[in-house]
């Protein structure tokens, strides 16, 4: 079983070192400018929001965790109502994913 807190507290982290891009907008931006590892998508995010980052991710071979809720995410990083995070550094979006694929974070 994934532990989203874990995925949780990295973000916490990333946001701290100025790693996180957040907002739809901003995040679209970042991808095309191929400058985001890793996408956290909302799983109450609307359809259209998520077939949008889907759509992109596939484009662009980003991975997408869309475990978390707006609530959290939006926790995380100490912003409201953000449906969407980008990732913007490697190391941050590789213990992300590997978190969600079962393995330990390292550190």
């Amino acid at each position: 079983m994934v532990d989203y807190q874990k995925i949780c507290g990295l973000l916490g982290l990333a946001t701290k070192a100025g790693k996180i891009i957040a907002g739809t907008d901003a995040c679209i931006e970042a991808i095309e400018k191929k400058s985001i590892f890793l996408i956290l998508l909302a799983q109450d995010a609307s359809e259209r929001t998520k077939n949008l980052f889907y759509q992109k991710a596939k484009d662009y071979q980003i991975i997408v965790i869309d475990k978390l809720t707006m609530e959290s995410l939006s926790r995380a990083i100490g912003k409201q109502n953000k449906a969407v995070v980008g990732v913007k550094e490697k190391g941050f979006a590789q213990a992300m994913e590997q978190v969600v694929n079962g393995g330990e974070m390292i550190g």
